[in-house]
């Protein structure tokens, strides 16, 4: 499983938000210029953030997103699953050998724990230590 620009780019506009939760709304001007990205493509993923009941709009002059919720009650599990759909490594239904099956749904349970045990404000506040690994997976 490989995680597109709409699942990273929803991170980065939820963790934008929770930085600034409790400072008023954000633009998605603001978010798009400070990473370089397309503001036109934010508002795409913003809708699905708004359905799903993790952000709010505020309309106005001065308005923009803030966090449905605490960046703590937000998980990136929320987050990926709204803009990505279900976690799943391969087709379930369609694998006949049992042993293989298992090892998918332990690998879509390893992913699904820790996307869900990872909340907003866990990214906000990470600090890296320096040994983070410069290898790249592929699921």
């Amino acid at each position: 499983m490989k995680i597109s620009t709409k699942g990273r780019y929803g991170l980065t506009i939820m963790m934008e938000l929770a930085n600034r939760n409790g400072e008023g709304p954000t633009s998605l001007r603001s978010i798009a210029q400070r990473h370089d990205l397309s503001e036109h493509y934010l508002e795409q993923l913003i809708a699905p953030l708004r359905n799903a009941g993790l952000v709010k709009s505020i309309r106005g002059a001065y308005g923009g997103y803030v966090l449905a919720k605490q960046p703590e009650e937000i998980s990136a599990g929320d987050v990926i699953r709204v803009l990505e759909g279900p976690i799943s490594p391969v087709e379930f239904a369609e694998e006949e050998d049992p042993a293989k099956r298992y090892l998918w749904l332990r690998i879509r349970d390893s992913i699904s724990s820790v996307l869900d045990s990872t909340s907003l404000q866990d990214l906000i506040s990470f600090e890296d230590d320096g040994r983070s690994d410069n290898y790249m997976f592929y699921i």
